[in-house]
């Protein structure tokens, strides 16, 4: 027999409204491609299309290093690119590393991306200018608070207390 919902933990999640704050504001980045007629980009895209442009052919893990995510999770994006035709891969210079080059597709994007970053970076600026805590301050403050006990350590010392997790 199931337990009724009110003891299902994940109906309450403090992050839930971040990320579908972040994912709407994501929808109307690809809305705006679509109205564009620019095919195949998606907004998680953009950053390392225009850090390849910037920086010229890399390797995933360079890649993965410039724009701060891991290698295993670069790979996949680069993958999914590939797919969409707005980057080729050659092997690196040993059998585990694979070069990224963008496409000449992707180059003939890239101008209008790095112009659609500059506006949703000015966006974001005015909405920040609005409300009385913006997001950015709200980081630093999250990341001071992690600084002094990190995460991990919060997270294991309510499972010390927790039997379930025993």
């Amino acid at each position: 027999m199931a337990e009724p919902s009110s003891s299902d933990p994940t109906e309450v999640s403090h992050w839930r409204p971040l990320r579908l704050l972040q994912a709407a504001m994501d929808e109307d980045i690809a809305r705006l491609y679509a109205e564009a007629k620019i095919d195949g980009i998606k907004p998680s895209f953009v950053m390392e299309l225009i850090r390849l442009h910037r920086r010229g052919p890399m390797t995933i893990t360079e890649l993965a290093a410039s724009v701060q995510r891991t290698h295993s999770g670069t790979s996949q994006k680069v993958a999914a690119m590939r797919a969409a035709g707005l980057v080729a891969t050659t092997p690196g210079a040993d059998a585990r590393s694979k070069n990224v080059e963008l496409t000449a597709k992707a180059r003939r994007l890239v101008g209008r991306l790095a112009a659609e970053w500059r506006a949703t970076e000015a966006a974001i600026a005015e909405i920040e200018a609005e409300i009385p805590y913006p997001l950015t301050q709200v980081t630093r403050d999250i990341e001071a608070a992690l600084q002094r006990k990190s995460f991990h350590d919060r997270i294991a010392e309510k499972l010390a207390t927790d039997p379930a997790w025993s």
